[in-house]
């Protein structure tokens, strides 16, 4: 499965992008992945239902993925709630091939890792289906993963219940990134750090400048 590297910029959703940039303000201090419990984004509480987290076990060769979470909207995507159960047996045979191997890019590389697939609803709708994986570290490996996924669809409204288990056809990936350039997040109207800002005194005609560094 090929994976093109990208910045923060690919995430289309503006909720993402939030989630997004709360973890890259905290992967900047040590451009490392942060620990899960220091992940506190604003008004997380209205994004619950459309966040999966899963536990890492890096015990086996490959490592395997658990589901933590229960009644979320992807649990009506896929027809039945996944808390306990492991992400390969979750999916099923015929939807692991392209689900499981985005996750193992994210433990992988301890980097956010988006996707984009098309799927159709039970009506026949095209519903755009947008993954964001982040992963956190516990003992310089990854210990857990937040997957937050949204749907769209262009025709308005879909139905979600057995959005991924409906029907015969299979997603049909639009998308698969690896987020690894320009890992920071600068906050919007703030002055980066060592940049240099000009004070000019305009009020005569030989015009003087202060050249100031901020650090």
């Amino acid at each position: 499965m090929d994976f093109a590297s990208a910045a923060p910029s690919v995430v289309k959703s503006i909720k993402q992008r939030d989630l997004l940039n709360t973890w890259l303000r905290l992967y900047a201090r040590q451009q490392i992945a942060p620990a899960i419990w220091e992940y506190q984004p604003a008004r997380l509480e209205e994004e619950l239902s459309d966040l999966v987290y899963y536990t890492v076990d890096n015990a086996t060769p490959t490592p395997r993925l658990t589901i933590q979470s229960e009644g979320t909207r992807i649990s009506r995507a896929y027809g039945h709630t996944g808390k306990g159960i492991l992400l390969d047996d979750y999916v099923g045979p015929r939807l692991a091939p392209f689900v499981v191997p985005i996750y193992r890019k994210c433990v992988a590389h301890g980097l956010p890792v988006y996707s984009v697939a098309e799927v159709d609803d039970i009506y026949g709708r095209v519903v755009a289906y947008e993954r964001l994986l982040l992963p956190f570290l516990a003992d310089d490996k990854v210990s857990h993963v937040i997957a937050s996924v949204k749907t769209f669809c262009e025709d308005g409204g879909f139905e979600i219940k057995n959005l991924l288990r409906g029907h015969d056809a299979l997603p049909r990936p639009k998308l698969r990134a690896v987020i690894d350039r320009d890992l920071f997040h600068r906050a919007p109207g703030r002055i980066a750090a060592a940049e240099i800002v000009e004070f000019a005194d305009q009020s005569g005609p030989g015009v003087t400048a202060d050249v100031i560094e901020l650090n």
